[in-house]
């Protein structure tokens, strides 16, 4: 996967909290660190989402995305 964003930070999903429509994503980055996300949850289910998955936390402006390969 190729992107334009520059901050982009590896790590892996530590819970998915679903709520009506909207989930709630923690992730723990590879240095440590946690961070949290709330994306819908079609994008959950599109991005296949559990915990133990690996991601990359997208971070562009006011607004942060995950990926996945």
């Amino acid at each position: 996967m190729r992107l334009s964003t520059r901050n982009q930070l590896e790590g892996t999903v530590l819970s998915v909290t679903r709520g009506e429509a909207m989930a709630v994503v923690r992730v723990r980055l590879n240095g440590g660190d946690e961070i949290t996300s709330s994306i819908t949850r079609d994008a959950v289910d599109d991005l296949d989402l559990a915990e133990g998955a690996t991601v990359k936390v997208l971070i562009k402006s006011t607004e942060v995305t995950l990926g996945v390969e």
